[in-house]
């Protein structure tokens, strides 16, 4: 069971990464085809994702030659280039005490390779990167368009879920069998683990390449990341991609879905309202859910109401004019 501890604080600084993270799909990604298990499923996935990762991947293998992976490569930043550069950064002490930790629980000493990265080495740092972006390229690269349509998708039903209800029930719907008792979130898992989050915020990562327990990381400075499985429950396919809008309308209602498109320009309630073929007390209604999101905002203008798109709006319907 994980444990979530939350302060008041916390609870006004979680929030939802507004894009995919690279290299935590990644690492999930190979999770799964390192999971035994789910051949009805995966085994076809798993089984050409083998063969064809590159021999400039087989690095990755020996980095993570058991379950546990070292921690400095739990990166969640949405660009790739930068991920890997903020791998690199890694604080020394940290690269060697993870190194050490992982091959604690594996026999046999560590590649020569790992050795010069435990020391630093420049080169051993640019076979590791080498390593993440063809593993990266080969995986992901034919299915991110994919990714990037359901994290949309997740992260527009997580907000309307906060903005109409709570962020309790937006967190707890997100982890199905998930609890929320007074300032604890449990969530079923293998093991026992309590966090405390002490004001500094949760981050949630959608995940599409995993369908196992949510998984924490949690670094020393800043908020706790949980990346949890939001996925379809099958492998991706390439050919998938691209229906985002018709999602898109189906989760947020076509009205909402036309107001933000709208707003690309600010307008008022009776502009939106003779635009869309509607009643103002229809746009209000429906604005209302979208200021509560987030994604609009709203000012008095005299005796109209003028509406604005945010730029977490613009981001929501981006790629959808």
């Amino acid at each position: 069971m994980i444990r979530i501890h939350f302060t008041a604080t916390d609870f006004a600084r979680v929030r939802f990464a507004p894009r995919p993270a690279p290299l935590q799909e990644l690492n999930v990604a190979l999770m799964r085809m390192c999971r035994p298990g789910d051949d009805p499923l995966f085994g076809r996935w798993r089984r050409r994702l083998l063969r064809s990762l590159p021999a400039a991947a087989a690095p990755l293998g020996e980095l993570v030659p058991g379950v546990a992976a070292p921690k400095f490569i739990d990166v969640f930043s949405d660009d790739l280039t930068e991920g890997l550069d903020t791998v690199r950064a890694s604080r020394p002490a940290l690269v060697r005490s993870e190194i050490e930790r992982v091959y604690a629980q594996h026999p046999g000493s560590p590649p020569l390779w790992i050795h010069h990265l435990y020391r630093g080495d420049a080169d051993a740092w640019q076979l590791l990167r080498r390593a993440q972006r063809a593993a990266f390229e080969t995986a992901l690269r034919p299915v991110w368009p994919l990714v990037q349509d359901l994290h949309q998708q997740e992260f527009t039903r997580y907000a309307l879920t906060a903005a109409e209800h709570s962020t309790a029930a937006a967190l707890t719907a997100l982890v199905p069998g998930s609890q929320l008792h007074e300032n604890i979130w449990e969530l079923a898992a293998p093991w026992d683990s309590d966090r405390t989050l002490g004001g500094r915020g949760l981050v949630l990562q959608p995940t599409f390449h995993w369908t196992g327990h949510p998984l924490i990381a949690d670094p020393p400075d800043g908020p706790l990341f949980l990346t949890y499985p939001a996925g379809p429950g099958l492998p991706l396919h390439p050919d998938a991609a691209g229906g985002a809008h018709g999602a898109l309308a189906r989760i947020l209602g076509r009205t909402r879905l036309d107001i933000l498109l709208l707003l690309a320009e600010e307008d008022t309630t009776s502009g939106l309202a003779r635009r869309l073929g509607v009643s103002n007390a229809t746009v209000s209604a429906h604005t209302a859910a979208l200021r509560g999101a987030g994604w609009i905002t709203t000012v008095r203008a005299g005796r109209s109401v003028l509406h604005r798109r945010t730029a977490l709006g613009g981001l929501l319907v981006r790629g959808h004019t």
